[in-house]
């Protein structure tokens, strides 16, 4: 399907109803916010979830004073029964149809491989990958209902590539890479497609504790050939991109938001 410059209007996104799966935790908010604010500047009408109410009323309250159409729940992802609440709740407000599905769930514990415990395999399972498996699931007659469906998932540069004191996290993360592959395919045919998105480490204030070790932000920026960390809105793009009719035939893909840091290979300094 070719796509023309009016596909991206706000009359168009005007009847477009979208559902971001917000963190569970207050220190993954930058990328919520800066999501949410991407696309509601288009005029969509959107749906988040947070576990803490008086997060989830300043952001409602500062959305609302920009003139976005956003509604909010309390959900804790990590429940199956609340997050099948969450959809019955958006399914009655959007009418049985939803255009598109952003899971923006996460969470780190970094240790080595060989202190890891069951309770810490659990929480990245439960975290990570479960919930936006079970939303995907719940999600599928909603999407397929609306004739033009889109599942974004937000995972890491870490299901790319290695990185050190995270196994269990970037096992979750390649898994959901994995996942908007096979759904893809099986649910092409329902006119949903569904992409990753994978950042390399953003300005929020989850990544904040590493990139204030100066001696990891330099390694890190030494491998990274923009030489810098990203910012939210940088990724926040891409996500609204891949919402887009613009992106109606890209599907299955990973894309990373890296600043070139997954394709960096050996380099070699002449001597002067």
């Amino acid at each position: 399907m070719e796509s023309s410059r009016d596909d991206c209007s706000c009359n168009w996104w005007s009847q477009r109803n979208w559902v971001c799966v917000s963190p569970r935790f207050f220190c993954f908010c930058c990328f919520r916010h800066a999501i949410v604010e991407e696309l509601a500047g288009f005029g969509a009408r959107i749906h988040v979830c947070d576990i803490s109410e008086t997060l989830l009323n300043q952001s409602s309250s500062e959305w609302e004073k920009k003139g976005f159409q956003v509604s909010g729940s309390i959900c804790d992802v990590s429940s199956r029964p609340e997050r099948e609440t969450l959809m019955q709740a958006v399914s009655t407000m959007f009418d049985g149809k939803l255009n598109f599905l952003v899971n923006n769930v996460g969470g780190l514990r970094t240790k080595p491989t060989t202190e890891y415990l069951a309770d810490d395999f659990s929480f990245h399972i439960s975290t990570n990958l479960e919930p936006a498996y079970h939303l995907s699931q719940l999600s599928h007659p909603l999407l397929k209902a609306s004739g033009f469906g889109s599942i974004v998932f937000i995972s890491s540069v870490g299901g790319v590539v290695s990185m050190e004191g995270g196994s269990i996290y970037c096992l979750t993360k390649g898994a959901i890479n994995q996942l908007a592959r096979n759904l893809a395919c099986e649910w092409a045919r329902d006119d949903i497609r569904a992409n990753a998105v994978a950042p390399n480490f953003i300005h929020t204030a989850m990544a904040q504790p590493l990139l204030g070790d100066a001696g990891y932000k330099k390694s890190l920026f030494s491998r990274t050939p923009l030489g810098r960390a990203g910012e939210p809105r940088e990724v926040a793009a891409l996500v609204a991109f891949l919402c887009l009719p613009a992106a109606s035939y890209i599907t299955g893909q990973t894309i990373c938001v890296d600043g070139g840091l997954t394709v960096n290979g050996l380099s070699y300094q002449q001597p002067a």
